[in-house]
């Protein structure tokens, strides 16, 4: 996308971008925050997070434009009201954890309100509750009613190849029934066709009233390879795979080198100056 002036607002990714790998805030990336908003440049997170998720970081960095979680499935105020719920449909959604599952994937499912996981010992369920803060909700299987309230289903595996391989294989199955991109190598997301990042870009850029050209982007994984294409400035991060980096207009430091913060000064406020 072509810009037309300076970026009015920065859509920054949360894991693998603006905290470490211990999922910390950096002092460079608060103070970075700060320097946007006196350059009055606007700023606003999407995750593949539920909202709840992020409430860590609303207060750090003076948050008060929506945040748009679960990649994009759940669009928040800063204190966690709703403004818009994405459900993926209860028939897409039984078609997916088919899917997963028999590709022998653990399954995921979050709703507006839980996160939902079968075995609680299971790969990566732990580290998950200590990055969001909340606990997962247990269940022995996943209802109907489950699936027709599910806003996020997560596919989650060690082996990347083939999380890599089933990402491929639900875009093909679901088509235009759902939106599935990888978050995490681990992590294969499935959301409602229009809960994206892309689709994050095009909201704020609604609600805002900023062109698209006026907005940039900054992250690592694929999905946010969507938000890349609807912005008129994207930033890759030093940690991303060449596949996201060959999709970015500019490639900045990793998350473990304030490349968050880098890419702030480098990139979005000189444009803005």
């Amino acid at each position: 996308m072509t810009r037309s002036g300076g970026p009015r607002l920065l859509l920054a990714d949360v894991d693998g971008t603006l905290v470490t790998d211990d999922k910390q805030l950096t002092e460079a990336a608060i103070a970075a925050v700060q320097d946007l908003r006196h350059a009055g440049i606007a700023f606003a997170i999407t995750s593949s997070r539920p909202p709840r998720g992020m409430n860590m970081l609303v207060a750090p960095l003076g948050l008060t434009l929506p945040l748009a979680g679960l990649n994009g499935g759940l669009l928040v105020n800063p204190d966690l009201s709703v403004i818009a719920c994405h459900v993926i449909g209860a028939a897409a959604a039984a078609k997916a954890v088919a899917l997963l599952l028999d590709q022998g994937l653990d399954v995921w499912i979050y709703t507006e309100t839980a996160w939902l996981v079968r075995d609680p010992s299971a790969s990566h369920v732990a580290r998950e509750a200590w990055i969001l803060k909340f606990p997962a909700q247990v269940v022995s299987a996943f209802t109907a009613e489950h699936l027709a309230q599910a806003v996020k289903i997560v596919g989650v595996s060690d082996d990347l190849a083939l999380v890599a391989a089933c990402e491929a294989r639900a875009q093909t199955v679901l088509g235009a029934s759902a939106s599935a991109t990888r978050s995490n190598p681990y992590f294969l997301d499935v959301t409602h066709p229009q809960a994206n990042k892309g689709a994050v870009v095009a909201d704020l850029s609604v609600r805002l009233s900023i062109a698209p050209d006026q907005i940039a982007t900054i992250g690592d994984m694929q999905n946010d390879v969507l938000m890349f294409r609807q912005s008129g400035l994207s930033i890759a991060m030093g940690n991303a795979s060449d596949e996201v980096k060959a999709q970015a207009n500019q490639v900045t430091e990793s998350n473990q080198d304030d490349g968050f913060a880098k890419a702030v000064r480098k990139f979005v406020l000189p444009g803005a100056a």
